[in-house]
């Protein structure tokens, strides 16, 4: 559903919530280990993330990626996707044909109109702090 920069740009995103929420800065290096992903296309993605303020970028000896904790609930993981893929998951058709719209609807349509408002709601109302104390109290994991 997501494109693979997409999900890692959340999970990018998450896990500096979770180090931030502890006080600390964490380097791309330790982010692109920690979402198991690869460090030269994590650090392409926290460049967009940073571009999107999303994320904060701090130069230096004791830089590092962070998020400010009032930032953390304002967030929403559409922002996330937003940044990343665009907004062609609320808009594109679920088989991927270029043409499909109410008047030349592909088989899906009438089904995936209903999942992309679901989205939408869910990615709208989902905040980094939720996901990041989930995740801070073992609620949920990062990691395959």
């Amino acid at each position: 559903m997501f494109s693979k920069a997409c999900e890692y740009g959340i999970r990018a995103a998450v896990y500096i919530a979770m180090q931030s929420l502890d006080g600390r800065r964490v380097s791309v290096n330790e982010i692109a280990e920690e979402i198991d992903s690869p460090m030269a296309f994590t650090a392409k993605i926290l460049q967009q993330l940073t571009k999107n303020n999303i994320i904060d970028s701090v130069k230096g000896p004791t830089g590092g990626f962070e998020i400010e904790r009032e930032a953390m609930d304002t967030v929403k993981l559409s922002k996330i996707v937003k940044a990343i893929d665009g907004d062609k998951i609320y808009v594109g058709c679920g088989l991927g044909l270029k043409e499909c719209n109410a008047d030349k609807p592909c088989p899906l349509h009438d089904k995936f109109v209903d999942v992309r408002s679901n989205l939408r709601t869910m990615l709208q109302s989902t905040s980094l702090y939720e996901l990041a104390t989930g995740l801070e109290v073992g609620l949920t994991y990062l990691k395959r």
